[in-house]
């Protein structure tokens, strides 16, 4: 019996997980260290550093990014053109304000990719927006790490679209009404 792992098209399928900032109670650097192990496909039994068998991930509400301490007003971001007298710096408070939390939380994962050729395509993989649309609903197969179950609707986006309605939509009295009265 071989103790190898299949390495076929399914093992190196790319599943789309969606994250909303709205709901996740996490600081941004333990959500940024989670996101780039997606990406790196290293929660796959079949990872390996010089392959690139990560998945997608979408962030929505990232205007909502949780910081812990002073750090949104006390860390900077600095740039250089290597000339000389051309270092400039940015706080993270105007840089959610000039360019919104999606570009934060980019620069977030890229420190926390390994720095080789796949650092730019895995980061690609990344899609972030800062209201909840995003048009990547009929892609999404997890949502907050659950497995969005399409047994009983045939089309994912149907699904999905089912789970929001369930999750978001109903107010606490509806559902307690709909328990009852089933």
């Amino acid at each position: 019996m071989s103790q190898q792992i299949a390495r076929t098209r399914l093992a190196y399928a790319r599943t789309w997980h969606h994250l909303s900032f709205a709901t996740d109670p996490r600081p941004l650097g333990r959500i940024a260290s989670s996101i780039a192990l997606h990406l790196m496909g290293k929660h796959k039994p079949i990872y390996d550093p010089s392959t690139d068998c990560g998945d997608y991930v979408i962030a929505t509400s990232c205007a909502d990014i949780n910081t812990t301490g002073k750090k949104r007003y006390q860390k900077l971001y600095y740039t250089h053109s290597t000339r000389p007298g051309s270092l400039k710096s940015m706080s993270m408070d105007n840089m959610f304000k000039k360019w919104g939390g999606g570009e934060v939380l980019k620069k977030a994962v890229r420190g926390m990719l390994p720095k080789n050729r796949l650092r730019d395509k895995r980061l690609a993989r990344l899609k972030v927006f800062e209201g909840e649309d995003h048009p990547y609903r009929k892609n999404v197969v997890k949502i907050d790490g659950k497995t969005v179950n399409n047994d009983r609707i045939g089309h994912i986006g149907e699904t999905l679209d089912a789970v929001l309605q369930m999750k978001n939509e109903l107010p606490p009295e509806k559902v307690g009404v709909a328990q009852a009265s089933t």
